[in-house]
């Protein structure tokens, strides 16, 4: 399984989802509750492939970013856009080390939104943030955010706040081909893989070690990855990926500080 994780990463890669999942082990002499991160990436020919996975103790900067250290030594480049979670740590070390963009998945901030809006205003705040994601261009993306935000701001003013501390990591994907948005918006694109993750993990419940959950998640990576590599058809095809290696193409979203 080692063989497999640790392989050289070749060609260029223009999109990276990354997701943790958690697992239970045994580390000296404790329970404790582990982060499994796995990583799956678009290359520039269009198709999808797993490209790494971790165990650690915790999501804390320097675990992503050992992570994302370790794919660039096997030879991963070309990302410009990263896809994960708010996790801890995660914005500034694709930053660092990815010098890409992060895009903050936009199914976890809009639960973190409604959780702001109290039962009774969940829907009226739902239908207008989707105004914004249902803009042609970045530009008018962000503005349409921005007024949702200013009418929001008066009656749910924590909320206005969130937004306006969101926007440019919300809606980075925006500044990607139109074609691709709705697998870039989100870590949607891993959730078939994580459930099974899950599935198979929790049968077991309690894992002796690191060295056995990397290789139940490995074996389940391995079978995933062989899936994808005999699919016929791309995940992203070819005319619409192909300006992703041009960056004179595509209007990269600023990082925001």
């Amino acid at each position: 399984m080692g063989a497999f994780l640790d392989r050289p990463i070749k060609g260029e890669w223009s999109y990276l989802w990354i997701d943790a999942t958690y697992v239970k082990a045994r580390q000296d002499g404790r329970i404790v509750s582990m982060a499994v991160i796995v990583a799956v990436g678009v290359n520039t020919d269009g198709r999808r492939e797993v490209l790494g996975m971790d165990v650690g103790p915790s999501e804390a900067e320097t675990f992503w970013t050992a992570f994302l250290r370790k794919l660039a030594r096997r030879g991963l480049r070309g990302v410009k856009l990263v896809i994960s979670d708010a996790h801890e740590g995660i914005k500034a070390s694709v930053g660092k080390v990815m010098n890409a963009t992060w895009q903050r998945c936009r199914v976890h901030f809009m639960r973190n939104v409604l959780a702001h809006a109290g039962r009774s205003g969940q829907r009226v705040v739902s239908a207008f943030i989707a105004t914004a994601f249902a803009q042609d261009d970045a530009e008018a993306a962000r503005q349409q955010w921005q007024r949702v935000a200013d009418q929001l701001r008066p009656k749910m003013p924590k909320l206005a706040t969130l937004m306006d501390t969101a926007e440019p990591d919300v809606l980075a994907y925006m500044g990607f081909p139109a074609a691709h948005r709705v697998k870039l918006h989100s870590t949607n694109p891993l959730e078939r893989l994580n459930g099974e993750i899950k599935r198979r993990t929790e049968v077991v419940g309690i894992f002796p070690n690191e060295a056995a959950i990397t290789r139940l998640v490995g074996a389940i990576l391995l079978e995933q990855n062989d899936e994808w590599a005999v699919q016929r058809s791309r995940y992203m095809t070819l005319e619409s990926i192909a300006p992703i290696g041009d960056d004179s193409l595509v209007s990269l979203p600023t990082l925001a500080a």
